[in-house]
């Protein structure tokens, strides 16, 4: 069953400009180096999330619980839709909102350290080197909107204006729990001339009460 029909969709169409198959830049192979602890988690996720289960809404995906959005990030990852950023900077902070789940990701540039307070989006602080904003993300509260990765994941995300209309992201993952090595991956961020919109995740959201009410009715109807 489609929860959308094709409207909604952002299908992409196009090669990024150097014509890669791959948004992963390393390892040299264009895949992410899930570890086997990591392979089995995202088996079990997703064999969870098809059936429908769990005790608690602790258990469903933080995307479930409208908590992050599937390319909210960090990292920022393309999606089904929504895929729109707006970023603002002003002195001392860089401010990144994604459309999805409508998060706003208020990030330092003063030079202030880590708070050992861990956040569904992480830790954010930035820094520039030369042209670059380069900004590293820790103290993440559970996994982030990546599969199968954990609270102790370390993303480092570059953004560098390439010319009026383009940004290039990058971002390394790192989480020896999840991977066998750090991996990167890179991609455009092109200008659109509209605004972004609210993404009310929770507005008319009846998925995740129903996900659960289903799973008790499962568990009465078995043997």
């Amino acid at each position: 069953m489609l929860s959308y029909n094709e409207f909604w969709y952002e299908r992409g169409s196009k090669l990024t400009g150097d014509k890669r198959t791959s948004l992963i830049v390393d390892p040299p192979s264009g895949t992410i180096p899930f570890t086997d602890a990591a392979r089995r988690r995202n088996a079990e996720r997703a064999q969870l999330s098809n059936s429908g289960a769990g005790d608690s809404y602790e258990d469903r995906p933080v995307g479930d619980r409208c908590l992050q959005g599937f390319n909210a990030g960090p990292p920022m990852t393309p999606g089904a839709y929504n895929n729109n950023v707006q970023i603002v900077q002003i002195p001392g902070t860089v401010v990144i909102v994604t459309e999805m789940v409508h998060n706003a990701r208020i990030i330092p540039t003063d030079g202030r350290p880590h708070t050992t307070l861990r956040q569904w989006s992480g830790d954010s602080r930035g820094h520039w080197e030369g042209d670059t904003l380069v900004v590293e993300t820790i103290n993440f509260r559970r996994e982030t909107s990546l599969p199968g990765s954990t609270a102790d994941t370390k993303v480092i995300e570059r953004f560098t204006r390439m010319d009026g209309n383009t940004l290039k992201y990058e971002f390394t993952v790192t989480d020896p729990h999840s991977y066998t090595q750090p991996w990167s991956a890179m991609l455009p961020l092109s200008k659109i001339p509209g605004p972004i919109f609210e993404y009310g995740c929770h507005e008319g959201n009846y998925a995740l009460p129903n996900i659960l009410a289903g799973a008790r009715a499962q568990e009465k109807s078995t043997p």
